[in-house]
């Protein structure tokens, strides 16, 4: 599954390492909860708040007791005291101060929200996300809600129902009312739950998420149903479908994919989007003198780690693929060689069939030669077999670019590319 309940993908560990691995856009509880809205939760009155003295003066709108929950893209919170309660102005204050200057997993709050406190008379859990075993999304419950999952599904794994669906059925609430029955949900709480459960499991599906957590939804003392937290993640490589939900919610992509980008990478994902043909431009930037213009997926982390193991000291990460063109490419390499400190660049694919290396080829010495440099001095190794390969070794071979075939394994090029840096 994905939700909290998988491993987490690949094995790099930090901040820039992590936003290799295409991880999903994880929205702050406040959009989370906008999202909710739309999908037809309730949840309660809060105000946003930039500064201690807002906070309590919102606090003071909404009518106390309220909570004080810091903004951050990260669970975690309440362990780390950044959601807070009071019950006063002098609290609400002192609250938010403390708040606002607690960091969480790494990242400060950018914003408090602040919400008036529900009554509440029982706790529980929704979720949806994907059976990637089963291959069909799948929601969940638990009647264990404000505490983590993963736990409650070690410890209790009784206590967390599954639902498998499909995505070319008709909608409809009768597999989730079928699944909240058999967890032993009946009378007033399974009429509550189930449009509840199935509201968030079609919203998997409209808004390509990954994942969509409600934990805690309260059960309010007058039977109705609140959402008091969310955790929401969006599909990275679906945000160009989901354009006007990013809008209206406010989100800056480029701000929200792992660490903040850097205007290096910003660069290089408008140079991928300025072109619908293939991959050029999902990059992350390091402080090597290798650049890297390498192959999507597995091959890709299985290539940066192999110039690591020889001793090189990457410059970036980027993925190729999916027959970019010859402008895209070649956008992409002069942005490369202008990284200050970038001695030379290395391109490195496994076998490809879906992308032309002849293209790639023309693209990477344009971009040198444009750039004003020759590329016999500038590429350290060309290394993409399968498709047009001969007539990029053709092209590669006037300019005097040393060059492998697919006899040479990625780790040999890999080799090869740091002893010529």
């Amino acid at each position: 599954m994905y939700l909290a309940l998988s491993t987490v993908r690949g094995g790099l560990t930090g901040t820039r390492h992590r936003a290799i691995l295409g991880l999903p856009m994880r929205l702050l509880e406040h959009e989370a909860k906008t999202l909710l809205r739309k999908c037809g939760f309730a949840v309660p009155a809060s105000r946003l708040a930039a500064t201690a003295e807002d906070a309590a003066m919102s606090a003071g709108t909404l009518g106390y007791p309220v909570v004080l929950k810091a903004q951050v893209p990260s669970g975690g919170r309440m362990k780390a005291g950044a959601i807070r309660f009071a019950s006063s102005p002098e609290e609400a204050h002192q609250a938010a101060q403390e708040v606002l200057s607690r960091e969480v997993n790494g990242h400060l709050p950018q914003a408090l929200l602040v919400e008036r406190q529900a009554q509440v008379s029982k706790e529980c859990y929704l979720g949806a996300t994907y059976d990637t075993s089963a291959k069909l999304p799948l929601a969940l419950f638990s009647p264990l809600g404000g505490v983590d999952i993963e736990e409650v599904a070690e410890a209790h794994p009784e206590k967390v129902a599954r639902v498998r669906f499909s995505a070319l059925l008709p909608a409809t609430d009768y597999p989730f009312k079928q699944g909240l029955a058999a967890a032993g949900v009946a009378g007033r709480e399974l009429t509550t739950l189930t449009p509840l459960l199935s509201r968030l499991a079609r919203a998997l599906l409209d808004y390509d998420l990954t994942l969509a957590e409600v934990n805690p939804l309260a059960l309010l003392p007058d039977g109705a149903a609140m959402a008091l937290d969310a955790h929401i993640e969006i599909e990275d490589e679906a945000l160009y479908r989901q354009g006007a939900l990013v809008k209206e919610l406010g989100v800056d992509p480029a701000d929200r994919l792992g660490p903040r980008a850097t205007a290096f990478e910003k660069r290089a994902a408008e140079i991928d989007a300025s072109d619908h043909r293939g991959v050029a431009g999902r990059m992350v930037e390091f402080d090597g003198s290798l650049g890297l213009i390498i192959g999507g997926g597995g091959g890709s982390l299985t290539i940066f780690d192999a110039v690591r193991k020889h001793g090189g000291r990457p410059a970036n990460y980027c993925e190729i693929g999916g027959n970019p063109s010859v402008r895209k490419v070649c956008a992409l390499t002069r942005l490369l060689l202008s990284k200050p400190g970038v001695h030379k660049i290395a391109v490195m694919m496994s076998v490809v069939n879906n992308t032309r290396a002849d293209l790639v080829a023309r693209g990477v010495i344009k971009g040198v030669v444009e750039a004003g440099f020759d590329p016999a001095q500038k590429v350290a190794v060309f290394r993409i077999p399968g498709s047009w390969e001969e007539e990029s070794f053709k092209l590669l071979g006037h300019y005097g670019v040393p060059f492998l075939d697919r006899h040479a394994s990625l780790d040999e090029a890999a080799h090869q590319a740091v002893s010529r840096t």
